[in-house]
């Protein structure tokens, strides 16, 4: 298959700095999943391959929400594992693209092909998939020499607290030294720091000029050219008050005015309050009226019949008014140098804490990236990873850019590395979290001619899909305005609207057996623009009505989703979604729906459970039960909303003394249990007591409010763990209160009933979802940038964002402008989010008392008149009809009447069946065994873990335990090893000196005979054996340099002689998997097979079900062959005579050391197996030598070896697997 016809997920290049740009609904993951494929197979030749293959840690994937980050490690890995059992040909062709890229191999390759997707798959838990803000703290982590970073670094989610605290610093620091007009000024503009806060917290992040004067001076500098300014411009206004008063006077005398527009009684106020601000040096305002208009050439032409007199006043009047608004002020430059002095204090405070905010994660890469090391750092960083897919790029903003730019070089497109940024510029929303447009297009200037898109929606029917493109592609090519999304300009349109195809839907939307139109648009007619609140109000009933007979259709069975050759399937409320701007116009049609019985959720980026009336009432009844006896508090207790007490009750409160003292008495047993057992205890009895949960089951939201309760409660449980009494639980839900608008880890819990609901969506939370049929009721509500709220963002020329505390006309309109191109791209994400229907609700609007039409101010009314103003209210429905004209897929009608018509969900039929009871206990006895455990024979516990958690903690259990009745002390003096104490301590002492040896290196300790004699001596002079410093260090010595003898035929071998790398391992630790092992039969197969079947004492454990576990005192290589050795410094007589083979062999049985040794080469015949590729039993494994250290001076060398049987290793192997032993294996076993 040429090029030309594949699919761009296959023959996409992968190399170089390449940018997709993907329209709605056209793909996106399904094209982000396919190239991770491509990248881990290596796929693609010369042209498009990136010429290696990758595994999951190699390739970058970043998104900007967890929760997309999720998704997206999810789709991936079910992706690779889909491929690869395909590649394996054990399934069908999971979509024709993966059959397609089989078909890129030869059959030969596919079983290799799979096999890299199966380790893919199952190493995407460490895949790099992340949110950019991980990401760069997992760089600045791991790169912190390169980065400058600190090691360890603290992420601190909210940085309020500091920020206060830094603000208050800078208002002891400048503002309390003030005094005189500085004071009264910072008095009557900031208040205090808490006001303070916010208006610096907006200019961070911003270019600002750096101020060198500190406020006192900005302030009185300014006051000053106030003052002087204001003197200017009263100068000659004395004056020429009392000469226009006269010229009034004359004019109105010689009736030469209008007498309507020119009377005594409206000029004199004028020009008193004229002559009043002239003379008066510290009055600033001055309130005219329309005077200000009337006095002026174009108001005295106006009044006059003919003839009209000038003066000099009356062109100074023109710009009386404009001066006096824009005299100096120091609130720019003062609040510039508060944000300069803040900020860095904030960022050198959150260094000195070791911490991080989300923005100073990205903020510090980028500053690594760009200073003297940076070059360094990139480098490393594309080593570590050669490719990287952004996604969601349109969401980047400068910062981001500048990271990516830095590391992969957009512009130079290396092709030795890989950038594939993934996004859509028409869906560009999210400017208010500092996402920047223009950054994207940054982008797509730098990767000019490696621009490529996806065409074809697979989201919403054929109908819908036209209809959406003939919206936008009417706009794109009218003359009039600046394209769809205001982008175009004389030769250069950087955000075009591209028409896309569609594959369509299989079901079909259909309203008594006719297909509806897939968008329908819905006209409030009237004479006049009309208000935003009426507009809410008709549309959200309108809307409401709509929805209702919807739903009754499709219970009949008239409206719904039709497939070939099956039944109709009824219109639900989880069908439906309503998209708004904000929680208002949720709230307005909320309400109309809840009215006609619809049941909805409200979904919103700023859902907080904070923001629930439940939370509010929680407070009253925490402060009632904190202060029972206080009337007020439990008077508001008792009558919250979620309470819902009947009026009656609430009045028989103040009528019957009983009845109060009751509750208060009530409330006292609620502070009782608060203050013993907890807040949540507490809570839980007041909802039980006013039966809530039974009466919330009644409500149509009750499960919504029931869920909220709880999930207050319990996080006031959390919090109180880290609080100090009842008031300051009190006061953190206070705080919680005010914050409520910013939701974090307090988001609203999601219930499985909100699936079955109507949804009541904001556009910005539907962006990547989608719904079979969409409401947009409010889509004409605007809101125009009147330079009200500072600072104001715009973009300069070149597209670099900026701020401005003083703006001009021309900067709001500017800002404006800015603002609808973000409003035309959320209109573009509405529609798109419908798969076969959308409704909305058009009006001319108005603003505020003004009766001036802002409906071109509005997406949709832009794309209607391209931009021109409506010049009168009838003329919408010339716009609309122009809309719609040939073009079937949009249908234009009147606003439909609403109607009191009802729906009622059907009830659930769905019956609880009988529990079903577990055939066996859920419980298990499983647990964490030692050899130590089965040679005791301890009985399990629930503890879980009988295991030692180090090989000291082993050795305590495996060394021979004292008779009560031998002697405790210690000689003072040395002697020879066998006069050195006995017991499981000395023991100990005595294996610490062999594995310090053995860590050391047992050829370097042999060696280095002073330094052993130091490490000995250090030891014993800890427990005050000074006297056997001597003797311990002979004996080390000895050990060390001793030649062991092993099986018969092997080469004695000392410990000093093990000198090559990776000779041996010192404490090696084993874990065991263990399915319900009869230990019976474990002890069966020991004793046939060791020590001639000699008599010893039964393991005691009845099973071992969990895990085995163990640490091996040396483990070894010596030609070929590989021991287990154990130190024992068991005591077997007074001198070396003692220490014969046969006496070993009896303390090894007595002690049932046969246990532990074979179950010791268990563990190392299972590591040689699995690191070996030819290992042979009879070949490879050298056997157990057991040392008996304190006997290394007698003939037998203390050492006793010995090498079970191949028969028994395997017969244990099998046991541990679950797979029953040889039947003789287990009968032979006997018991002594």
């Amino acid at each position: 298959m040429s090029n030309a016809q594949q699919p761009l997920a296959l023959s996409f290049p992968l190399r170089g700095s390449q940018l997709i740009e993907a329209s709605a609904g056209t793909g996106k993951t399904f094209t982000i999943s396919a190239l991770y494929l491509r990248l881990v197979l290596g796929h693609g030749g010369e042209m498009s391959g990136f010429g290696q293959e990758l595994l999951p840690p190699q390739i970058l994937v970043v998104t900007f929400t967890d929760a997309a980050t999720k998704e997206l490690r999810d789709r991936i890995r079910t992706r690779l594992a889909e491929a690869a059992r395909f590649f394996r040909q054990e399934i069908e062709a999971p979509d024709a693209l993966i059959a397609e890229l089989r078909n890129e191999f030869a059959a030969e390759q596919w079983a290799g092909c799979a096999s890299r997707l199966d380790i893919a798959a199952q190493w995407m838990d460490e895949a790099a998939v992340s949110t950019i803000h991980s990401w760069c703290q997992r760089m600045l982590r791991e790169h912190a020499f390169d980065s400058g970073s600190l090691f360890t670094q603290s992420l601190e989610t909210d940085h309020s607290d500091l920020l206060g605290e830094v603000l208050r610093d800078y208002w002891r620091k400048f503002c309390y030294p003030m005094s005189g007009d500085a004071l009264n000024w910072v008095r009557d503009n900031w208040g205090g720091p808490a006001s303070l806060l916010p208006r610096v917290r907006a200019l961070f992040g911003s270019e600002r000029a750096t101020v060198t004067q500190t406020p006192t001076q900005l302030i009185e500098q300014s006051i000053q050219e106030r003052r002087e300014t204001l003197k200017i411009l009263k100068s000659p206004w004395a004056n020429w008050a009392a000469e226009l008063h006269a010229i009034c006077i004359d004019g109105v005398n010689c009736k030469v005015v209008d007498g309507r527009k020119m009377q005594e009684r409206y000029f004199r106020p004028w020009f008193d309050k004229l002559i009043a601000w002239a003379n008066d040096e510290e009055q600033e305002q001055l309130d005219l009226g329309t005077g200000f208009t009337r006095l002026t050439p174009d108001g005295i032409a106006e009044a006059w019949k003919n003839n009209p007199p000038s003066h000099p006043a009356f062109e100074a009047m023109v710009e009386l008014k404009v001066a006096l608004d824009t005299l100096p002020t120091p609130d720019a430059a003062v609040l510039e140098h508060a944000a300069q002095w803040v900020g860095a204090r904030f960022e050198e405070e959150k260094r000195r804490r070791a911490e991080m905010g989300f923005d100073d994660m990205l903020l510090r890469l980028d500053a690594a990236l760009r200073g003297a090391g940076g070059e360094r750092l990139a480098t490393l960083i594309r080593e570590q990873f050669p490719v990287a897919l952004i996604d969601e790029f349109q969401d980047t903003d400068p910062v981001q850019y500048r990271i990516f730019d830095s590391i992969y070089r957009l512009e130079a497109n290396d092709e030795s590395t890989g950038l594939f940024l993934i996004g859509d510029p028409k869906q560009a929303i999210y400017a208010f979290r500092g996402a920047d447009i223009y950054t994207y297009l940054r982008a797509r200037y730098a990767t000019a001619g490696r621009l490529h898109t996806l065409g074809t929606n697979y989201r919403s029917s054929h109908a819908m899909v036209e209809a959406v493109n003939h919206v936008f592609a009417r706009a794109e090519q009218s003359v009039s305005g600046r394209g769809a999304f205001l982008f175009r300009r004389a030769h250069d349109n950087p955000v075009p609207f591209q028409a896309v195809d569609s594959q369509g839907r299989k079901e079909v939307f259909q309203l008594d057996d006719s297909v509806v139109a897939a968008l329908n648009v819905w006209q409030l007619e009237s004479d006049q623009p009309v208000s935003g609140a009426v507009y809410r109000q008709q549309m959200a009933a309108s809307c409401a009505s709509a929805i209702v007979r919807l739903l009754n259709a499709g219970q009949q069975g008239r409206a719904g989703f039709a497939r070939t050759g099956e039944a109709l399937k009824g219109v639900l409320p989880a069908d439906i979604a309503i998209l708004v701007r904000d929680g208002k116009e949720a709230q307005a049609v909320r309400g109309e729906l809840s009215a006609r019985g619809v049941r909805s959720v409200y979904l919103s980026d700023k859902d907080s459970v904070f923001a629930a009336q439940e939370a509010h009432d929680l407070l009253a009844w925490l402060k009632a039960c904190a202060e029972p006896d206080a009337e007020r508090t439990l008077r508001a207790a008792l009558a919250c909303i979620t309470l819902d007490l009947p009026l009656a009750e609430l009045e028989l409160l103040n009528q019957d003394e009983l009845a109060w003292e009751n509750r208060v008495m009530q409330f006292r047993d609620y502070r009782r249990i608060w203050r013993t057992q907890g807040v949540l205890p507490m809570l839980r009895r007041l909802l039980h007591d006013f039966k809530l949960p039974q009466a919330l089951v009644q409500r149509s939201d009750g499960e919504r409010v029931l869920t909220n309760l709880l999930h207050l409660s319990e996080l006031m449980q959390q919090a109180a763990a880290e609080l100090d009494g009842e008031q300051a639980l009190i006061r953190h839900l206070g705080e919680h209160l005010a914050l409520s608008g910013q939701a974090g880890e307090e988001q609203i819990l999601r219930l499985e009933s909100d699936e079955q609901l109507v949804k009541v969506v904001t556009i910005h939370k539907s962006k990547g979802l989608e719904y079979p049929l969409v409401f947009l009721p409010f889509i004409c509500s605007t809101k125009p940038v009147d330079g009200s709220r500072l600072p104001l963002h715009f973009h300069d020329a070149d597209g670099h964002a900026q701020i401005s505390l003083k703006p001009t006309a021309a900067l709001i309109e500017q800002a404006d402008e800015e603002r609808l191109a973000e409003d035309l791209r959320l209109l573009y994400v509405a529609l798109t989010r419908a798969q076969h229907a959308c409704w909305l609700g058009v009006a001319d609007l108005k603003r505020g008392n003004a009766n001036g039409s802002i409906l071109h101010r509005s997406a949709l009314g832009y794309l209607l008149g391209g931009g021109e103003p409506l010049a009168e209210s009838a003329g919408l429905g010339s716009w609309l009809r122009s809309l719609a004209e040939n073009q079937p897929t949009v249908h234009v009608e009147p606003m439909p009447e609403p109607t009191a018509e009802t729906f009622s969900a059907p009830r659930s039929e769905a019956a609880l069946s009988k529990p079903r009871l577990p055939r066996r206990s859920a419980r298990e006895n499983w647990w964490i065994a030692s050899y130590s455990a089965l040679r005791i024979g301890d009985i399990i516990t629930d503890s879980g873990d009988q295991s030692p958690d180090s090989p000291q903690a082993q050795k305590l259990f495996d060394d021979e335990r004292l008779d009560p009745d031998a002697p405790r002390e210690t000689p003072a003096s040395g002697g020879d090893i066998h006069r050195f104490p006995r017991g499981p301590n000395p023991g100990t002492f005595l294996h610490g000196l062999l594995e310090w040896a053995g860590e050391k290196g047992f050829a370097d300790a042999a060696a280095d005979p002073q330094a052993l004699e130091k490490v000995v001596a250090q030891r014993c002079n800890r427990r005050d054996w000074k006297g056997w410093i001597n003797t311990l260090t002979d004996w080390l010595k000895h050990l060390l340099s001793m030649p062991l003898r092993l099986g018969e035929a092997d080469q004695p071998v000392a410990l000093s002689q093990l000198d090559q790398p990776n000779q041996y391992r010192v404490e090696m630790e084993f874990w065991l998997a263990c399915s319900k092992v009869d230990v019976a039969r474990l002890d069966a197969l020991v004793r046939r097979y060791t020590h001639d079947g000699a008599p010893r004492a039964a393991a005691e454990t009845v099973s071992l079900n969990g895990m085995f576990k163990g640490f091996i005192d040396l483990t070894f290589e010596h030609q070929g062959r590989y021991y287990v050795a154990d130190y024992k410094s068991n005591w077997l007589g007074v001198d070396d005579d003692a220490y014969t083979a046969a006496a070993m062999e009896s303390a090894i049985l007595e002690n049932r050391y046969d246990l532990q040794y074979v179950l010791y080469l268990l563990a190392l015949h299972r590591q040689l197996k699995a690191r070996l590729a030819d290992y042979d039993y009879d070949l490879h494994m050298g056997g157990a030598v057991y040392l008996f250290v304190r006997g290394s001076l007698a003939a037998s060398q203390g050492a006793w070896f010995t090498r079970p049987p191949r028969e028994l290793i395997e017969g244990l192997d099998r046991l541990f697997q679950g797979r029953a032993a040889l039947e003789d294996d287990v009968l032979s076993g006997e018991f002594a």
